[in-house]
């Protein structure tokens, strides 16, 4: 069976995909038409369901659980990882809700973090995520909001850390940050999302087992890093809750959904958001 599958062009999605996309594991006669691109193009061909499994931000799940049910292998999720908001200058924690900020877009769980922090901070403009940098360096913003990589170039920069968000998370409710799930159309049958959940998790285990195989391929997409910045990518963002989100994971999970919701930043959602058991 051909699947349409979108995955970002991150070194950690890129190196848990590659086996799986490689004929290096048993796909159990599953195949895949890939199609690659920014985590939130992504979220909006989701929201298309023009996509049979795809990474989304946890964010844009919470409009999506009516198509979409999660897996429990592939999500970015963790510590010490979520996204930070920086500046050229320093800012103090009640001067945020005042600044521009550029965002790597609407529909990602770091846009949703900062809503949750910050729920004044309401001026706030699209970037791809690679052009927040330069944006706050050049004065387009007075702040940016920087995922991925960025987390290893911004004091190269001159640039400064406001916040950290993830520690925000953290220090709230004792739980890792849930950033990026892998989803699968809920009217595919159950079979076929238990087939996708037991691929997925074999090509993460032999990347691990592996972690020079998929290198070529994490490069190829990668083509700007410098080899120790997407190791480093790889280190922070692909884990033990990328092989099983197991009951921490998903109870961090649920708790960003019932903070969102309490707060009225995201509807409320009545279906199962994880695939069975």
């Amino acid at each position: 069976m051909k699947l349409k599958l979108g995955i970002s062009t991150c070194p950690n999605d890129t190196f848990m995909f590659d086996a799986l996309l490689h004929n290096k594991i048993d796909t159990e006669g599953l195949s895949f038409d890939l199609f690659m691109a920014d985590v939130e193009e992504l979220n909006k061909r989701a929201l298309n369901k023009s996509l049979d499994v795809t990474k989304l931000s946890y964010h844009a799940y919470c409009y999506l659980s009516g198509n979409y049910v999660l897996l429990d292998s592939g999500s970015a999720l963790g510590y010490k990882n979520g996204p930070l908001l920086i500046s050229k200058h320093k800012v103090y924690p009640d001067e945020i809700d005042s600044l521009k900020i550029a965002i790597p877009g609407k529909l990602t769980t770091a846009n949703l973090l900062l809503s949750i922090a910050y729920p004044m901070a309401q001026n706030k403009s699209e970037y791809i995520f690679s052009d927040i940098e330069d944006v706050v360096l050049s004065n387009e913003c007075d702040a940016g909001l920087i995922i991925h990589e960025n987390r290893f170039t911004y004091q190269g920069k001159g640039l400064k850390k406001v916040i950290d968000l993830g520690e925000y998370w953290e220090q709230k409710t004792k739980l890792p940050i849930p950033l990026g799930a892998i989803a699968v159309k809920r009217e595919l049958s159950e079979d076929i999302q238990q087939k996708l959940n037991r691929v997925l998790r074999k090509s993460i285990e032999y990347a691990f087992e592996n972690p020079n195989s998929s290198y070529d391929f994490v490069k190829l997409h990668a083509q700007e890093m410098e080899k120790d910045v997407v190791y480093k990518h790889i280190n922070l963002y692909v884990n033990n809750f990328s092989v099983n989100l197991g009951d921490e994971g998903k109870q961090s999970i649920n708790e960003l959904f019932s903070k969102a919701q309490e707060l009225n930043i995201i509807p409320k959602i009545n279906n199962q958001i994880f695939i069975n058991k």
